[in-house]
């Protein structure tokens, strides 16, 4: 197990640089089973999910070469094979396996994908999906098999906009026979960088950043080369930490227009920020506006900068509210930062945050990816010592986290510990 320690009371200046999207690079990754050539990707994060995937396409017998940022994936012996629970609970984006193998082999075996434990977040709308377009779906116990004779394209109407369900199904039906459309798909700027590695594999993909993709089947798909679009909640939890605690911190390699929704929400608080071509560089000021929040969607407010925000919020002048629209149990630091001094109390989907003065250091426990990167943000701004426990939710999406901070000014260190034994 795992730790972080912060000492508070820090001021962040420098320069930091965003990494590659880890919720593009997940999916890029099973995408590569797609193509009968050999797949090059650049700027991928070095963050322990990309590990748990190379764990798996290797026990599938790709073969991977990996040099820092650049990974070259060869998938020509590769065998379709059930995938081991053991290694597909290990993180949520396992689940691309399904429509990467499902399309290219029309026949999948897996068990229920891990992650953050943030919600229900079922993947009914995946296999719904598989199943117009021509798959049976059978479930037992724990585990999925998926199997067609063949995929036909159709007409899928998503009831909600679901990142996931639009990759995998985006996944099955390069290969189906004739047209598939997505309809209410997802526009996240990882569902573009997804479909531009396919349109370079030679994949008939239009419409990605819209509500309509579609997809005409192909034969045969290349190799590639492609890079992985910079991380924007890596970089929006770093504007929000420079608006904690910055003098001139510089957020750089992002795509600004990603974060607009919190660009804005920053502005309407009296935000002191400058936005440049590819980096915004912003400072703490004395008294922030309270503001009302509410996640939706890609282009709205990100549910996956909820809860760094709150941190934010927690430190404004009145009383702000965040609702929560995408995950019904997305409020679990909420108990750990009013053991810091937050005032924020929870109504169903709704918190409202009564703005304190400061927060005071604690033990506190990150109990999925985005709560540990909200309490992160308060340890480098509380007095005295923050330990918190359970960071390697954090390590699975924020490359160099511990080096990023340190760089900048933060005060903090990541320790190894053993847990006693009954």
């Amino acid at each position: 197990m795992k730790q972080m320690v912060l000492e508070g009371s820090t001021k962040l200046t420098g320069i930091v640089e965003i990494s590659g999207s880890k919720n593009s690079a997940v999916a890029l990754i099973p995408a590569t089973l797609l193509s009968d050539g050999i797949v090059e990707l650049d700027n991928v994060p070095m963050i322990s999910d990309i590990e748990a995937l190379i764990e798996i396409l290797t026990f599938l017998g790709a073969e991977i070469k990996r040099d820092k940022q650049k990974m070259t994936i060869d998938c020509a012996k590769v065998s379709n094979k059930e995938i081991p629970e053991q290694i597909s609970k290990k993180l949520r984006a396992s689940y691309y396996f399904m429509g990467a193998l499902l399309g290219k082999y029309k026949h999948v075996e897996m068990y229920f994908p891990g992650g953050c434990s943030i919600g229900k977040r079922p993947i009914d709308l995946h296999l719904s999906g598989f199943e117009k377009l021509g798959a049976k779906v059978e479930v037992a116990e724990n585990k999925y098999m998926v199997d067609a004779k063949e995929l036909i394209g159709t007409d899928i109407e998503l009831p909600i906009a679901s990142v996931g369900a639009t990759i995998n199904l985006m996944f099955a039906a390069v290969y189906a026979k004739g047209k598939t459309r997505i309809y209410n798909a997802a526009k996240e700027p990882h569902i573009v960088n997804v479909a531009e590695l396919l349109q370079q594999m030679g994949a008939k993909v239009s419409g990605a950043g819209t509500h309509t993709i579609e997809i005409e089947g192909v034969e045969v798909l290349k190799g590639a080369q492609h890079r992985v679009v910079p991380d924007y909640i890596e970089a929006g939890t770093y504007v929000i930490a420079g608006a904690l605690c910055g003098e001139n911190l510089e957020v750089k390699n992002i795509v600004p227009e990603h974060i607009a929704s919190l660009i804005n929400q920053l502005k309407q608080m009296g935000c002191s920020l400058t936005v440049l071509k590819d980096s915004v560089r912003i400072s703490k000021i004395e008294n922030y506006k309270s503001v009302a929040v509410k996640t939706e969607v890609y282009p709205g407010f990100p549910t996956d900068l909820q809860q760094p925000f709150m941190t934010l919020l927690s430190l404004a002048e009145g009383t702000s509210k965040v609702e929560e629209t995408i995950f019904e149990n997305r409020f679990m630091h909420v108990p750990y930062l009013n053991q810091m001094g937050a005032n924020i109390t929870i109504e169903g989907q709704i918190a409202t945050i009564k703005g304190v003065k400061a927060f005071h250091g604690s033990d506190v426990v990150a109990t999925d990816l985005r709560a540990g990167a909200a309490l992160i943000l308060a340890g480098l701004v509380a007095e005295g010592q923050t330990v918190i426990d359970g960071i390697e939710h954090v390590l699975r999406g924020y490359e160099n986290i511990e080096e990023k901070l340190s760089n900048v000014g933060a005060k903090l260190r990541v320790r190894e510990i053993e847990l006693s034994r009954v």
